[in-house]
């Protein structure tokens, strides 16, 4: 992995011992809901990744705004592949984020997707012809859908319970899990929005949902969660990297001797996503709603993932990090 000659990893600007979501002001409002001892400590990064790493009732825990979208090779890549980097024992991450909603339930509702379908990847197929498409019955497709890659079971069913405690009392707001999720590779075009440009996605919407049974979202981000995490969690590569010459941030804690990424550890990876806008009856999320469920719903994940029991040989050490209590 690309690192500083301080064991930053490049484009986060961590390292390790300083340790999801995509807008930087839904990371401060997750963030509002840490302890207050030790201090929350946070990084901006020169590549834009907002980074708050605290304790949770105890448990530390960080939150990383990773901004929106794709190509999945920036962003998200950038932060799975990173803070694993970045970490001894297992990894546990929730992507906490906005989507569109394909099935007839009302904007606000919030799902936990089991499974991400597009880019299963739905992938713009760039060697398609678009100014001049060929016969509809031609081999050659505008759009790639993929397989579908799945979120960890057990902490799946995790998160919705920890959502459903987490709901202020009278809230209406519904909690739909065991979907489908589509991750999209473009806002636009691969999500079947129609613009002046030449994108033959007409039907992409309805091909997506007869690709899959269950789809009910549509978004840009949780399927390379998914797909990397089934990755690492498979199998890794020990990789020796030199370091970087340049160190684009600079912070006040040393890293940890110990190693890091190590062989047999685990990405768990989950998600639970806010319906924003309904692709059926084209209705739009408020900024009031936005405001009152992001703030239940961040303190959600963060139940979640101090519900998930890790041995001490699993977690990541205290000592000379953020998260010591001194």
């Amino acid at each position: 992995i690309s690192r500083t000659a301080d064991l930053r990893v490049y484009h986060l600007g961590l390292r390790p011992g300083e340790i999801t979501v995509g807008s930087p002001s839904r990371a401060l409002t997750i963030a509002s809901h840490l302890d207050v001892t030790p201090k929350p400590f946070q990084l901006s990064s020169e590549r834009g990744f907002l980074t708050i790493t605290g304790r949770y009732k105890g448990v530390p825990v960080s939150i990383c705004s990773i901004g929106m979208g794709t190509p999945n090779t920036v962003a998200m890549d950038f932060f799975v592949r990173e803070v694993r980097e970045c970490l001894i024992g297992d990894m546990l991450t929730i992507r906490l984020g906005s989507c569109g909603g394909l099935i007839d339930v009302p904007v606000g509702t919030v799902v936990v997707p089991k499974a991400c379908t597009v880019d299963i990847a739905v992938t713009r197929n760039v060697d398609y012809n678009f100014v001049n498409p060929p016969a509809s019955n031609s081999s050659e497709k505008p759009y790639w859908i993929s397989k579908p890659v799945f979120a960890d079971p057990t902490f799946h069913d995790i998160v919705k319970s920890a959502l459903n405690d987490s709901k202020p009392e009278g809230c209406t707001t519904k909690i739909v899990a065991g979907i489908v999720n589509a991750s999209a590779d473009s806002f636009y075009a691969s999500q079947g929005r129609q613009t002046s440009f030449p994108d033959c996605n007409q039907t992409l919407i309805q091909q997506i949902i007869d690709s899959t049974e269950d789809v009910a979202t549509l978004e840009m981000e949780t399927h390379h969660l998914y797909h990397l995490a089934a990755c690492w969690s498979a199998g890794r590569i020990a990789v020796n990297s030199a370091p970087l010459g340049t160190g684009p941030v600079m912070g006040e804690h040393a890293p940890t001797q110990r190693a890091l990424a190590a062989p047999g550890t685990v990405i768990r990876a989950a998600a639970a996503q806010m319906i924003f806008a309904s692709r059926t009856s084209q209705d739009f999320i408020t900024p009031a709603q936005v405001q009152e469920t992001e703030k239940w719903t961040g303190k959600g994940v963060l139940e979640a993932l101090i519900r998930v029991e890790l041995s001490d040989d699993r977690t990541h050490p205290v000592d000379g990090s953020v998260w010591e209590t001194k």
